[in-house]
């Protein structure tokens, strides 16, 4: 047999909350922040050793790609500029001669003659240039 006082009869009981009470769930997780902010760089370094200096070197520089241009008509450009066959031959000669030796870039037209094309490949490996490469265009999508 409970004692009933006079104000808890006239309120009514009040209801359950149907809410999630995210306070400590809040809480544990900045908790566990905090605990990883303080542990990973402990786990980084955690053996101590003396590491060799050496000064910094610049590598080995790549050798600028050679670009010879054939337009529609078959006439040989070497980046811009307009070059003649033989001129081509000793140009190509020239840049083959450097070490490390560069690597030559066709941008052929796709209307040009094969036989313009077939002329720069085997200038070029006349010249002795082994790294001979297309330059194309992605098809539209």
């Amino acid at each position: 047999m409970g004692v009933r006082f006079p104000h808890q009869m006239a309120e009514p009981e009040d209801g359950l909350l149907a809410t999630i009470n995210t306070t400590p769930l809040v809480d544990v997780m900045l908790v566990l922040l905090i605990i990883f902010l303080i542990t990973i760089p402990v786990v980084n370094s955690s053996i101590a050793v003396t590491l060799p200096r050496e000064s910094v070197q610049a590598g080995e520089q790549q050798p600028q790609a050679i670009i010879v241009t054939i337009d529609q008509r078959g006439a040989a450009y070497w980046f811009d500029t307009p070059i003649a066959p033989e001129q081509l031959a000793n140009q190509l000669a020239r840049e083959a001669a450097r070490d490390p030796k560069p690597e030559l870039h066709i941008r052929a037209d796709a209307r040009a003659d094969y036989d313009a094309v077939g002329h720069v490949v085997y200038a070029a490996q006349q010249a002795g240039l082994a790294r001979i490469g297309f330059l194309t265009e992605p098809p539209a999508r």
